[in-house]
């Protein structure tokens, strides 16, 4: 049953919830009373726009709203916060709903699954950073980012010479960018003018990621010596194989390591659990999940791969699992150990002491 709010009705006690299917142009909002399924309709995408129509149609009520975390980031929910407005960002895949629903998949069916898992209690809010924090967790992904499109850049360098068969000296072939190494690259003859022209585009592009990862580099190691990072940051590097960037890189994901009551929910929040299917008396572990956070997880996997070859007791531990798995399920596992070593540095705020066998 769908009912129209009333001119003149008070609201006041009752709860109103707002479902939202967030859009680039547009916003498909759905609201429920603990009763009714009142309206939905398509908005702008305006936070003042929807107070303003849920204040007139719904005066005096608690207003809940919700919607997928996405391309919108948290701007949405903190708008509403400083409206006095309850809202939450959820992840979209714990958003309940019927096979049909998920079938028949439209912005309509989507913002009423959200009101109505809003509305029986069903949703669980993610963590919200504060402003702050959030720009420093975008200035490490920017890097990382950039680093991405330097290693495709160079493996098009790396291709292009392949291709018009020039073999890379012998005393380049260590992997190093160096400054006489693109010297090299830079005095490379062409028979063919459009091969030159190819080449130094490329080069061009390589040599101002390099600058670009550089001044990241500083700007974050500025950001490490900041009151807000500096303890915790020499704290992190006294764990094996954990650097300036694997360091803030967990300091800005994660924020607040002890709002993780238990390990198994930090692994989760990291991408460090499995997935599990079982029925009756079989159980099968079908490989690593993709939820989680991929920034932490693959700066876990990389230093537990570093932290084997530093710390003896996590060699060890490495070791004894060799037999039983191979190699890759054996580093995430060394890497939920170095996770627990992390967060119990970063908690008991003591710095790592390596080579000791729990």
């Amino acid at each position: 049953m769908i009912l129209n709010a009333t001119k003149g009705k008070d609201f006041t006690g009752q709860n109103i919830y707002a479902g939202i299917d967030t859009h680039h142009k547009s916003w498909m909002v759905s609201i429920y009373s603990d009763e009714f399924e009142l309206k939905t309709f398509n908005q702008q995408p305006d936070a003042d726009l929807l107070e303003s129509y849920l204040k007139r149609n719904y005066p005096g009520a608690n207003y809940h709203l919700a919607y997928e975390a996405g391309f919108s980031g948290f701007w949405i929910q903190r708008s509403f916060a400083q409206k006095g407005i309850h809202c939450d960002v959820i992840h979209p895949a714990d958003v309940p709903g019927s096979d049909k629903e998920n079938k028949r998949k439209t912005d309509k069916v989507d913002s009423r699954k959200i009101a109505k898992g809003l509305k029986n209690g069903e949703l669980n809010a993610i963590y919200i950073p504060d402003e702050g924090r959030e720009a420093d967790r975008l200035l490490i992904r920017t890097r990382t980012n950039i680093v991405h499109d330097l290693t495709a850049v160079k493996n098009r360098i790396k291709a292009f010479l392949k291709i018009r068969g020039i073999t890379v000296p012998s005393t380049y072939k260590n992997g190093n960018w160096s400054g006489s190494f693109l010297k090299w690259l830079h005095e490379i003859q062409m028979t063919e003018a459009s091969n030159k022209i190819a080449l130094l585009t490329y080069l061009e592009e390589a040599e101002f990621l390099i600058a670009r990862e550089k001044q990241l580099r500083l700007n974050i190691k500025t950001l490490a010596d900041t009151e807000r990072y500096k303890v915790d940051m020499k704290l992190l590097t006294s764990v094996p194989s954990l650097g300036l960037i694997a360091a803030m890189t967990l300091l800005t994901e994660i924020g607040d390591i002890t709002r993780f009551k238990k390990l198994d929910h930090l692994c989760s929040y990291c991408g460090l659990t499995p997935n599990s299917h079982s029925s009756g008396e079989t159980e099968r572990i079908t490989g690593m999940s993709r939820r989680g956070n991929p920034f932490v997880k693959t700066i876990l996997i990389e230093c537990a791969w570093m932290a084997i070859r530093k710390d003896p007791a996590l060699l060890l531990y490495y070791k004894q699992l060799l037999p039983r798995m191979n190699a890759n399920k054996a580093i995430v596992k060394v890497a939920r150990k170095l996770l627990n070593r992390i967060r119990y540095v970063l908690v008991r705020q003591k710095k790592y002491v390596t080579g000791i066998i729990e």
